[in-house]
């Protein structure tokens, strides 16, 4: 077993893929922090490159047995760099994973009858891109798209308010509206935008078919690319004195909907 003890490159490699975004894009790898989300990859086949343990002479039966299993090769580090790499003020984590980036292709969005997508449209926080990401999951979504100048979603604050679901739908990176506009054409998808000023109610979007749902920057809403796309721009009925809901609140209710919709 391959032994890490002092900052040497290796601890400062796996430390840049915490704060970089340009090293993680230019090794196409990410470090996964969290029992739940390495859990949830190890499942969903996503390609680990190493696994790092803290060396602990009796590992729970969960780390046990994925070390065991030779998803990759274990590195052992010292705990103190551990506990730096899982961001933990409590002690080191057991475990952590550095694994693959899945491909921001959309030949990963599923061929299913009545494909539902979500697009966030140059969001802004990374804690955000996450917690759509979780609730598309959760309420039946094929696929998530980052779209323009956006927060990573592979970010380690996405990853984690995610809780791993960045790794059980696909979620892509993509730089502008065409090639998702390109895939729903041939899928047959209705774009569905939202928006405070849309001219029809959450309750009335067609969201029972194919559709891409169109979730807008935290504070500027849809680019105008996007707004030109939609097909519909819908909005979500409210009262009392907000006059939004937060970006990702907002988009778990229109995800909500259109399971409704669906079932």
């Amino acid at each position: 077993m391959r032994v890490v003890e002092r900052r040497n490159a290796t601890f400062q490699q796996w430390q840049a893929l915490l704060t970089n975004r340009s090293k993680r894009q230019a090794s196409g790898e990410l470090l996964v922090q969290g029992v739940r989300p390495i859990t949830l990859a190890a499942a969903a086949g996503v390609p680990f490159v190493s696994l790092l343990f803290d060396g602990r002479p009796r590992p729970s039966s969960w780390a046990a047995e994925l070390m065991a299993s030779g998803v990759a090769p274990v590195v052992r580090v010292a705990p103190s760099l551990l506990a730096e790499l899982g961001e933990r003020s409590d002690g080191a984590p057991e475990l952590l994973a550095v694994v693959r980036r899945p491909s921001d292709s959309v030949s990963r969005l599923p061929d299913v009858a009545a494909p539902l997508v979500v697009v966030f449209d140059r969001p802004a926080s990374p804690g955000n891109v996450g917690s759509l990401i979780r609730s598309a999951d959760a309420l039946g979504a094929h696929g998530v798209v980052v779209a323009g100048h956006a927060a990573d979603p592979w970010d380690p604050q996405s990853v984690r308010a995610s809780t791993g679901s960045v790794f059980t739908i696909p979620v892509l990176r993509l730089p502008g509206p065409a090639p998702l506009l390109t895939w729903a054409a041939s899928a047959g998808a209705t774009i569905v935008g939202t928006d405070e000023t849309g001219t029809v109610e959450l309750a009335g979007a067609p969201l029972a078919g194919a559709a891409v749902v169109v979730i807008g920057n935290e504070t500027t809403g849809m680019s105008r690319a996007w707004r030109d796309a939609c097909d519909v721009v819908a909005r979500i009925p409210m009262t009392g004195g907000a006059s939004s809901l937060n970006a990702a609140a907002a988009g778990a209710v229109v995800l909500y909907e259109a399971l409704r919709q669906r079932s």
